[in-house]
C-alpha cells in the first residue's frame, strides 16, 4: 500500500456538503488511492495505476 502523510489527503470537490458523500484523494503518488473520508482512519484504502484512475474519472464525468 502506498503511505501517504495525513496532509497529503484532498476530499473531493464533488463530495456532498452534508458530509454523506465523502471522498478523499491522493495526488502525487505513484499509485493514486482513493478513501472515504468519514472511515479516514481505519476504512480501507482502494489504489488505482495512474492510468487506471484516469480512466475511472473518464467514466465518471460520462456518468
Amino acid at each position: 500500500m502506498t503511505q501517504v502523510r495525513p496532509g497529503q489527503w484532498t476530499k473531493s470537490s464533488y463530495s456532498g456538503a452534508s458530509g454523506g458523500e465523502c471522498v478523499e484523494v491522493a495526488l502525487g503518488q505513484p499509485m493514486v488511492p482513493l478513501r472515504d473520508s468519514k472511515r479516514a482512519e481505519d476504512g480501507p484504502v482502494i489504489e488505482f495505476g495512474r492510468s487506471a484512475f484516469a480512466a475511472f474519472l473518464g467514466a465518471v464525468r460520462e456518468g
